[in-house]
């Protein structure tokens, strides 16, 4: 159990730790200070129940339902594409980089962003549900599928408190307009080119 468990940890690692439009949504937040908590919780238990769904097997039913996939995909694509706008527009608007108080959103409305860049990006899916839930099989007992899919519950509870969290380490760099004019163009840039990977993939 104990191996399954490390196992599982270090590929919920390994696949969470990258830049997505998740992370660079929940730095954001980290570094304005805002709704941390609210975020980080929302993150580590989608991703839970994400990880659970795979390793109960829903990952065969999704790959059996290509359409849903696709809609999916579309819907992801779109949702990325409008936040890459109004990231690149903070950019340019001088009022939103100057006063960080601009950058507060309410908790319902964070929530919201949140789930729509976790639910509407098919990457999620594939890394969680597919990938994880398939590399459970390996794994007979029960016990260890559960040990296996808590390691990687563990990983993204723990990935998503350090950046949430961490983020306030760079506070010093962000008292500067220009740190945030770069971050907005980065999160834009990041938003943009998976809205363009999901759209090239859902095989228009």
């Amino acid at each position: 159990m104990l191996a399954a468990g490390a196992r599982g940890f270090a590929l919920g690692l390994g696949l969470i730790v990258a830049i997505g439009a998740q992370n660079a949504f929940v730095l954001e937040r980290g570094l304005a200070r805002n709704h941390v908590l609210a975020v980080v919780l929302v993150c580590t238990l989608a991703d839970a129940a994400l990880i659970a769904a795979g390793v109960a097997g829903l990952g065969t039913l999704i790959t059996g339902a290509p359409e849903i996939v696709r809609l999916v995909t579309l819907g992801g694509a779109a949702f990325l594409a409008v936040y890459s706008v109004l990231a690149l527009r903070r950019a340019f608007h001088p009022d939103a980089m100057a006063v960080r108080g601009a950058r507060l959103m309410s908790r319902r409305a964070a929530i919201g962003v949140v789930l729509g860049l976790t639910f509407l990006n098919p990457h999620v899916y594939l890394d969680t549900v597919m990938l994880l839930g398939s590399l459970s099989a390996r794994y007979g007992e029960a016990s260890e599928r559960t040990a296996y899919a808590g390691g990687a519950m563990i990983a993204s509870a723990v990935w998503f408190v350090a950046l949430g969290y961490g983020a306030r380490l760079l506070a010093p760099v962000f008292v500067r307009p220009a740190a945030w004019r770069i971050l907005d163009v980065s999160i834009a840039a990041v938003m943009a080119l998976l809205s363009i990977t999901l759209l090239m993939s859902a095989d228009l």
